[in-house]
């Protein structure tokens, strides 16, 4: 596992569950607000596997879960393997993916080694080139929609709202595609940090106003919705 971020603890990354974070390096999408560009491309410092192992071995007893992030964390070979550890150990595991990867992820669901997915859905089908950074990639994204929402125990659809990128129509759209979902989250889109386009730091975020206003939107589409990082 090329592991290039950790966090020891977290009581907001899955949902009603005390648990640890890694960061997995290398993505096939370059979205241009990404928020660790360091995973994207490559440059961070690997953290050893054996390290996390121990780390989770010593606090079964405390933490109840773990996140793996990205990155896109279904492109690593050796994940499976990995998930199978910390399963021994008694924890739950969440995925975090681009939805890229959809046979590595029905794979892990059918072996029960996933027991919460959380989505990212980039933008409506016609803008996702724009948004993600990379052609092609729909039928594979369709495709993981569907086996999370048909297979997974748990499972969050999220989008976020960059300004003068995705339009109150779009996020619509997406709504829409995603119909019936059991959650699906807007997020605030956040300039003070590291993204990978800096052309980006200079964009205000949506104001709290227009994100409800989009939430009242979508919620015919969707089983519960909400707003996240106001």
């Amino acid at each position: 596992m090329r592991i290039g971020g950790f966090q020891p603890t977290s009581l907001i990354d899955y949902p009603d569950t005390l648990s640890a974070i890694i960061w997995t390096v290398d993505c096939n999408f370059h979205c241009p607000f990404c928020y660790n560009p360091q995973l994207v491309l490559g440059e961070a410092d690997l953290i050893p596997e054996e390290e996390v192992l121990s780390f989770l071995d010593k606090r079964k007893n405390v933490l109840e879960g773990l996140v793996i992030s990205g990155g896109e964390p279904l492109l690593q070979e050796d994940l499976e393997e990995f998930i199978r550890q910390v399963k021994q150990m008694g924890y739950l595991i969440k995925i975090d993916t681009n939805g890229t990867c959809p046979q590595q992820l029905r794979h892990l669901l059918e072996q029960h080694l996933v027991d919460y997915v959380a989505m990212d859905v980039k933008a409506p089908r016609d803008k996702y080139p724009e948004l993600s950074g990379v052609q092609g990639h729909i039928q594979a994204i369709q495709e993981s929609i569907g086996i999370i929402k048909n297979h997974a125990p748990r499972y969050e659809f999220r989008t976020t709202v960059i300004p003068h990128l995705l339009s109150k129509e779009d996020i619509v759209d997406i709504a829409e595609w995603l119909q019936g979902a059991e959650q699906y989250y807007l997020q605030q889109f956040k300039s003070e940090t590291t993204l990978l386009s800096p052309k980006l730091a200079s964009l205000s975020p949506y104001s709290k106003e227009d994100l409800m206003g989009m939430l009242e939107k979508i919620r015919p589409f969707v089983k519960q919705c909400d707003v996240r990082g106001l």
